[in-house]
């Protein structure tokens, strides 16, 4: 189901793998209609990742960087859209030379035409794959029959994994394995049997319920995983390599690997212990929390990721609350409240009116009460209108995302982006992946990234800070310390008479790593365990 931990277990393994000295990829699939989810509200989907050549994506993507300290692209990701359309495509370019195309073979073959292309770039030893929804299923069957039809042409290359939930209903307080049981059937019913199956529950998997999955889902009792809760999804590296999961999956493709040393997940889990005595309170002002009764962190994922590494580098536990913009509207006193018990404040990307005088109202008493600032992408441009409004005295600033007849269009949509606007050319079209940026010498942003003069961060937006407002700005006090090479484009704006109040067009949280933080989000933690 999802949520489950499928992305996790993924990277996970994908890490003990790593660890054995073998080339690891991963490929994840999605099985909905939409060619990637860079339309879909967050709330939906949870948070959009980018890649550094630019593929909007889901947010296991960040999870497979993340655990495996690379980059990964446009072939690590696919669509049940995507896939359709690449066939459409073909075939009105005669590409299959008049032949009938249908759904079988066709589309299982261009999964799997994907599925090599992304193991041949990767020149990688092994490839994990993780299929998304639930099995059983209609949507993601065509990609189940593509892993029947690879594992039928080479079952020695492929091994299949079934990451499935045990509950334990509160009333009885006992783990029930039956759900599993019939998840197991319904892969067995596409012609498929699992060589492994991770079960995932609140508690340890006991040796009477191993056998029972083992008699009932004819896998061996050795290759039925326990994968509890963990306090934190760094643990699972750990957990599945005590439940050797490495070496029953080598022996199973026949590689022959070295044992894995999992000494860097060791010290991290290390460091992981020794901050959790020392906190320090990060406030994340957003609108896509809600989800119904529930609260949706997903939106934000790699930006919770982030304040997770750098503030574990520093000996730091984080504590990280989730305050709506919109209520700060409603309320300002509540909004002081707030932020005035924080240590520091982060307002991430976005789009769109809604919550927008939430978040400028933060970014307002943040600055004027020196209370360490980190903005993200539509934070960047919300903190130049805030500075207009309240600073230059551009009561009316704004951006032309919002209020397009504005006197004072602080931000303003790119050049390039205004036909594909008129044209209604939406997906996929943004400024996207990966794209330099000139640190001003001297500057706050410059010494946080150890003095070097280029940096390369990845970005997704329409719209920029108007380069007709730039030196006045500057005359007023606010710097702009990154720009791209042609000077057009503001990146990075500062405060340097601030405790820390810096802001980035770009996404800092892709490029964060459990190993290596980014150092905008090291910086601002840094900044924020002071006041704190």
């Amino acid at each position: 189901m999802s949520g489950v931990g499928k992305g996790v277990t993924t990277a996970s393994i994908c890490a003990i793998l790593k660890a054995r000295g073998l080339r690891v990829t991963a490929v994840k699939i999605d099985p909905y209609v939409n060619v990637d989810p860079g339309t879909m509200n967050p709330v939906e989907h949870g948070e959009v990742f980018v890649t550094a050549d630019g593929q909007e994506s889901d947010q296991d993507l960040g999870n497979y960087e993340r655990f495996l300290d690379t980059d990964l692209g446009r072939a690590n990701y696919m669509t049940t859209g995507s896939v359709y359309l690449s066939v459409i495509q073909r075939e009105r370019a005669m590409g299959y030379a008049g032949k009938t195309v249908e759904v079988v073979p066709h589309i299982p073959l261009e999964v799997i035409s994907r599925i090599t292309a992304a193991a041949d770039a990767a020149n990688a030893d092994v490839t994990m794959i993780e299929v998304g929804g639930t099995v059983g299923e209609y949507q993601n069957i065509l990609f189940l029959e593509a892993c029947r039809m690879m594992r039928l042409e080479r079952p020695r290359d492929v091994a299949v994994i079934l990451v499935s939930y045990l509950p334990v209903p509160g009333t009885l307080g006992e783990m029930k394995t039956k759900p599993t049981q019939y998840a197991c059937r319904s892969l067995n019913s596409v012609g498929l049997q699992p060589d492994m199956i991770i079960c995932r529950s609140t508690h340890l998997l006991d040796e009477s319920r191993k056998k029972k999955l083992s008699a009932n889902c004819n896998v061996s009792s050795e290759d039925v995983v326990s994968a509890p809760d963990a306090a934190t999804i760094y643990n699972v590296p750990l957990r599945l390599h005590a439940e050797r999961v490495g070496d029953r999956l080598c022996g199973k493709l026949g590689i022959r690997a070295p044992r894995e040393r999992m000494r860097e997940w060791n010290h991290l889990i290390e460091r992981l212990g020794r901050s959790t005595q020392r906190p320090v309170k990060i406030g994340i002002v957003g609108k896509y929390f809600s989800t119904g009764d529930f609260t949706l962190s997903d939106a934000y994922l790699s930006v919770i990721e982030a304040v997770k590494h750098a503030a574990w580098s520093i000996g730091r536990r984080p504590e990280i609350a989730w305050l709506n913009s919109e209520a700060y509207e409603r309320s300002p006193a509540l909004m002081r409240k707030e932020l005035a018990s924080l240590d520091g404040v982060i307002i991430p990307g976005g789009f769109g009116a809604r919550g927008i005088e939430g978040k400028i109202g933060a970014i307002r008493f943040a600055r004027e009460k020196n209370i360490p600032f980190l903005g993200i992408c539509y934070g960047l441009q919300l903190a130049v209108i805030e500075y207009a409004r309240h600073v230059l005295g551009h009561e009316r600033a704004h951006t032309t995302e919002v209020a397009p007849k504005t006197p004072h269009p602080i931000i303003h949509l790119m050049n390039e982006q205004e036909e594909r606007m008129k044209n209604s050319d939406y997906g996929g079209t943004m400024r996207l992946g990966d794209y330099p940026c000139v640190l001003a010498p001297r500057s706050v942003a410059q010494r946080l990234y150890g003095g070097v003069a280029l940096i390369r961060e990845r970005h997704r937006h329409r719209f920029e800070v108007n380069p007709a407002y730039s030196d006045e700005l500057e005359r007023s006090g606010l710097r702009i310390s990154g720009r791209s090479p042609d000077g057009s484009l503001a990146e990075m704006i500062e405060l340097p008479k601030h405790p820390f109040f810096i802001a980035s067009q770009f996404h800092p949280e892709f490029t964060s790593r459990p190993f290596r933080p980014n150092p905008l989000f090291l910086g601002f933690v840094r900044a924020a365990a002071k006041r704190h």
